[in-house]
């Protein structure tokens, strides 16, 4: 996500980086690119207007004008005027309710819903430790019911039956009552979708939302639809009270602009954004970081927060103690590492989330492929145990059934062998001299194996 804004943007501010002195001149050029840069990027016109005369205003003032660094303060206050835009803080779940506190969610059909519902309650277990229950009302799809079941079987909540037999606002008082009854933390309610917005439609989820009377509201905006999605939330924010918006498929939108414009349009707050298409790729909206990402300084704090949830400790914790005893770093331990990175969203999702990442070349970039790394895993597979303990037995017969077995050339074996033995140096460095031996060993690089 953001990709092309990040772009733009960062290209924009850039060139006033280091200058002694801005201009109003120079200042009114680098405001053209930044407008043009929200535009492409599908921002809301009047977002875009209101946005760039703040950092005019802002930047043409003594603050800039004055400051020792110029360029580097017109950089900071563009990234305050984006966290302002989107909202400053992260406002989560507010979930301060006698058991079970009911959220709704609503959206357009094709937007996510279904499956963000699922991931809801996924993070509400993992994150919050709740216990959670889901209903779908959407007695016009049948599909949509049965696709709830089976993502709640698969996130470990309550799954409350409904039918398209039924009305709605009854199975959403059943499933309330049923809750309490079972004494659950949060009801999460499916509602039904259309694919445009009607009178029919609004009448219906006003009725849900009254039988409902949820602690949270959410609308479900699809990142992908840009403008189109606003303007169904805007629809939405006026037939119901929405407390907060839920944006979908961000990994698939390089523009960004829904998440730039919904805050500032619908005056309420994002709450989570939708990763990936994995169960657990939902996180929590945070306009400070995304700022910082839109910008090329990365999101550090996003990521160390995937690193303590997603790594196994145990495993790492094993690894340490076998790469101080001396012993090799094997095939099956690459496999580990390569596996625990693609949990949390492979080679670009980590890229996306360091400083500075944005200004690397792009052929660099596509050096780090999540496809490689995933025929990297698929090379380890084929092997027998004996070869993933001790590469140095795997021959050219050993090579050649290797590659056949994944589907692979010999040559992208011979790569991976290469890269491995690279990666063994390294941690050799690293049981001898710890973080400093590793750090000598790198000498400023990415680790071996990240890259063709």
């Amino acid at each position: 996500m953001f990709e092309n804004l990040s772009e733009r943007l960062t290209g924009a501010v850039e060139s006033l980086r280091g200058r002694g002195r801005l201009t109003e001149d120079n200042i009114r050029d680098t405001l053209r690119q930044v407008r043009m840069a929200l535009l492409e990027a599908d921002v809301a016109l009047p977002v875009v207007r209101s946005f760039v005369a703040d950092v005019r205003e802002r930047a043409v003032g003594e603050e800039v004008l004055k400051s020792l660094s110029p360029g580097q303060t017109l950089i900071r206050i563009v990234h305050e005027e984006l966290v302002r835009l989107m909202g400053e803080e992260a406002s989560g779940l507010d979930l301060r309710a006698q058991p079970p506190a009911v959220v709704l969610v609503a959206g357009l059909q094709g937007s996510g819903k279904t499956t963000s519902i699922a991931k809801m309650a996924d993070w509400l277990r993992r994150r919050e430790n709740k216990s959670v229950a889901i209903v779908s009302a959407d007695i016009y799809r049948p599909a949509a019911i049965l696709q709830l079941e089976k993502l709640a079987a698969q996130v470990g909540a309550e799954f409350i039956p409904s039918s398209e037999t039924e009305k709605a606002v009854d199975i959403v008082e059943r499933a309330t009552k049923l809750a309490r009854q079972k004494v659950v933390d949060v009801l999460l309610i499916d509602t039904a979708g259309r694919l445009h917005i009607d009178d029919e439609m609004m009448a219906e989820v006003a009725a849900v939302h009254a039988a409902a009377q949820p602690v949270e509201t959410l609308f479900v905006l699809d990142s992908m639809a840009g403008q189109d999605a606003v303007n169904a939330a805007m629809a939405f924010d006026k037939a119901l009270p929405l407390t907060g918006m839920v944006l979908t498929k961000t990994d698939g939108d390089a523009r960004g602009g829904a998440a730039v414009s919904a805050r500032h349009v619908t005056g309420k707050p994002i709450k989570f954004i939708g990763t990936g298409e994995k169960i657990d790729a939902l996180e929590l909206f945070h306009p400070e970081r995304i700022a910082s990402r839109i910008l090329g300084m990365g999101d550090v704090l996003t990521l160390v927060e995937q690193v303590q949830e997603k790594t196994d400790r145990e495993q790492s914790q094993k690894l340490a103690k076998k790469l101080k005893k001396g012993k090799g770093f094997d095939l099956e331990d690459l496999k580990d590492q390569l596996t625990q990175m693609m949990s949390m969203g492979g080679m670009n999702a980590l890229m996306d989330k360091l400083p500075g990442m944005s200004r690397l070349p792009e052929a660099a970039r596509q050096q780090a492929d999540d496809g490689q790394i995933r025929r990297q895993i698929a090379i380890i597979n084929s092997m027998t145990p004996a070869e993933r303990r001790r590469p140095r037995i795997i021959n050219g017969s050993r090579k050649r059934r290797i590659a056949a077995g994944a589907g692979q050339a010999v040559q992208d074996v011979n790569r991976l062998v290469k890269q491995h033995a690279q990666m063994q140096k390294v941690m050799k460095k690293f049981s001898k001299g710890g973080a400093k031996g590793l750090m000598r060993a790198m000498q400023g690089r990415l680790p071996p194996g990240f890259g063709r």
